[in-house]
């Protein structure tokens, strides 16, 4: 028997990593339309700070129906630019699709990361949805296969949360004249788009404040 030397903590984090890499995934929902069978659309998301998913989704799309009658989701994603699909790192996460009323708060952070749903945004027709996990399946190559528990996954409340807009108020007048945009900063890494492509850097380790940040961002990222 091979040892698992890897801790399960570890392994919550290289999947928030693996998520937080993507901006797309296939969404599954249980069809109202067809007495529940599997229904899958492929939709934008946005890893939120405690490792939560975000998604925009208009009140007239199948699988919105599909989560106002069984919130039940599912959604995978995986490494886009390895074409071996059956060894390639992929996430998928199982859970609850819920309506967040709060859409100015969960617009502000999301458009950062799709300004070009911005016209969406717009339409009263399209709301946010939060995938909060009940499990994690990760899936690092072959035979590196977990099923992550949300406690290892998850991420508890911190104060970087609240201080992420001061920090990239700071960076991205650092970079003010350049084709460099600082789009957002959570305790795994850091997103910058670059000449128009979103580039991610992870941290070498977990970042909870602003001066631990700041730190990680001096020492370099990956």
């Amino acid at each position: 028997m091979i040892t698992d030397k890897i801790t399960p903590h570890d392994h919550g984090r290289t999947a928030r990593q693996l998520l937080r890499a993507h901006r797309y995934g296939a969404l599954g929902t249980l069809s109202k339309k067809f007495d529940g069978h599997p229904f899958t659309s492929i939709t934008p998301y946005m890893v939120d700070h405690d490792g939560s998913l975000l998604i925009l989704i208009s009140g007239l799309a199948e699988h919105t129906k599909n989560i106002l009658n069984d919130s039940r989701v599912s959604l995978i994603t995986h490494n886009q630019d390895d074409p071996h699909i059956q060894t390639q790192g992929r996430v998928t996460v199982v859970g609850h699709a819920v309506f967040q009323p709060d859409r100015e708060r969960c617009g502000k952070r999301y458009l950062r990361y799709f300004p070009e749903a911005q016209t969406y945004f717009d339409m009263a027709d399209f709301n946010f949805y939060r995938i909060t996990p009940l499990a994690i399946r990760y899936i690092g190559g072959f035979g590196d296969i977990h099923w992550v528990k949300t406690e290892n996954y998850l991420v508890p409340r911190h104060a970087l949360m609240e201080e992420e807009e001061i920090l990239l108020a700071e960076s991205n007048a650092r970079t003010a004249g350049s084709t460099t945009q600082w789009l957002g900063v959570d305790c795994d890494g850091y997103d910058l788009k670059i000449d128009g492509k979103t580039q991610r850097h992870a941290f070498k380790g977990v970042a909870r404040t602003a001066a631990e940040a700041r730190t990680a961002i001096a020492d370099g990222a990956s």
